[in-house]
């Protein structure tokens, strides 16, 4: 039984939301959320999800522009990668400062200042990391690269994209040629992931679907010292998770942060716009007093405590291989600090009033036992960086029992995508 097709509707847009779609309310009273639009415009949107109060989709038809559109660098992948192409910077800042207020005013949090968002002015070839899919074209007999088309199961075939670094876009296409000239198929492969550091160097991981994929072979169309490998990734997990190194796995690339120079493994979390970033951690500086000791929870591998954290400093993380590179780091940089390898929320006896607290949690934010302990010893100060101020806001509001927001500032981590990271500095109230 074939499912029969979602319709188009005419839509005018009124604000942009949360997540980074474009609001309208349709003829039937729900609510539609729509990849790109702008608010005050007018477009034929294709609805690809039907709930019961709402709507979602993407525009396929402009009829109406606002001031603020611009050309997409990338048209035809845009809305996989970087869905706010499709507007001026100038409107990015506005939007991402409006997001800001709209996420603290939701849980009744008045920041004290106006809301400032920094960015170094790139717009694109900012990012460090990218992870391509594939797509066999059966006309060609040909691999080409490719993304998830946004809100569906499909893929779009790219050459690259816009928001990477030139060594990655350049070393996605020499490991494309080396593929097709071996004629591997499609549903041989998981994905490609990427990184390149300030250099230019780059470093990748090639996740198969077979242990027998010819590792060997098509490690020797690249030169000797070439910072790649072939990674077995079980076909049944349903993301690119490392089964098996196929090819020896002690590949690093190494960055300098701050004069800090840190090394990471291609798979593990390092962070992905350095320049704002180093920005961002400039800024919290100016909040650590010297001398006091610091615990960096939600830590990854150490890139703000190890910085910016003295030389009195608790790490805590719960991933095990950021934790290793945390460590390698630790030893390597000669810093007096301890690496904790352990979920923040189970241990909170590390929170005590003496120390500067930083923190840096996923999406999802602060877990109740982290925000419960911080109410109970009332160290002086918290300094909490955020990639989601939704959830930043619902645990200040929380802490606002005791604490202020002294201080706050956005930056732009991610051009040209509806992301923000967001600075609270909190003071315990005298």
């Amino acid at each position: 039984m074939t499912m029969r097709p979602l319709p188009t509707v005419p839509a005018t847009f009124s604000k942009i939301v949360g997540g980074g779609q474009a609001l309208a309310t349709l003829e039937d009273g729900k609510k539609l959320f729509a990849w790109g639009a702008l608010p005050d415009e007018e477009a034929t949107v294709q609805i690809t999800k039907k709930k019961s109060r709402l709507v979602e989709g993407y525009v396929t038809e402009v009829l109406k522009a606002s001031k603020d559109r611009v050309e997409p660098r990338d048209p035809e992948s845009y809305l996989s990668t970087s869905p706010w192409q499709i507007m001026t910077m100038q409107a990015e800042q506005r939007y991402k400062a409006a997001l800001i207020v709209e996420a603290f005013q939701l849980h009744s949090v008045v920041l004290p200042n106006p809301i400032e968002v920094f960015t170094d002015g790139h717009e694109y070839e900012y990012r460090n990391k990218i992870e391509f899919s594939f797509w066999f074209e059966t006309d060609t007999q040909q691999l080409s690269l490719a993304f998830f088309r946004r809100g569906t199961h499909g893929k779009i075939s790219v050459k690259g994209t816009s928001l990477a670094s030139p060594a990655i876009n350049d070393k996605a296409q020499q490991v494309l040629t080396v593929l097709n000239e071996m004629q591997v198929i499609g549903r041989d492969l998981k994905t490609l992931l990427i990184r390149s550091n300030a250099t230019g160097e780059t470093s990748w991981q090639l996740y198969v679907k077979d242990p027998e994929f010819a590792h060997d072979e098509f490690i020797s169309h690249f030169e000797k010292g070439e910072k790649g490998q072939v990674i077995f990734s079980n076909p049944l997990s349903p993301a690119s998770v490392i089964t098996e190194y196929l090819t020896p796995h002690t590949v690093r690339l190494t960055d300098t942060i701050l004069g800090v120079k840190f090394n990471y493994a291609t798979e593990g979390f390092f962070q992905i716009n350095l320049p704002v970033y180093e920005q961002a951690l400039t800024d919290m500086k100016t909040f650590i007093p010297e001398g006091k000791p610091v615990l960096d929870l939600y830590s990854g591998v150490g890139t703000i405590g190890l910085t910016i954290g003295g030389n009195d400093l608790t790490l805590v993380e719960l991933n095990k291989e950021a934790v290793r590179e945390m460590k390698n780091n630790i030893i390597e940089l000669g810093k007096k600090a301890t690496a904790v390898l352990a979920a923040s929320e189970d241990v909170t006896e590390y929170i005590t009033e003496d120390k500067v607290i930083i923190l840096d949690p996923p999406r999802a934010g602060l877990h109740t036992d982290v925000i419960d302990r911080l109410l109970e010893v009332t160290p002086a100060r918290i300094v909490y960086l955020s990639c989601n101020p939704v959830t930043q806001a619902r645990d200040v509001a929380m802490l606002a029992e005791k604490y202020d927001v002294t201080s706050h500032k956005g930056y732009n981590f991610f051009p040209r995508t509806p992301h923000i990271e967001n600075l609270v500095v909190l003071d315990l109230r005298k």
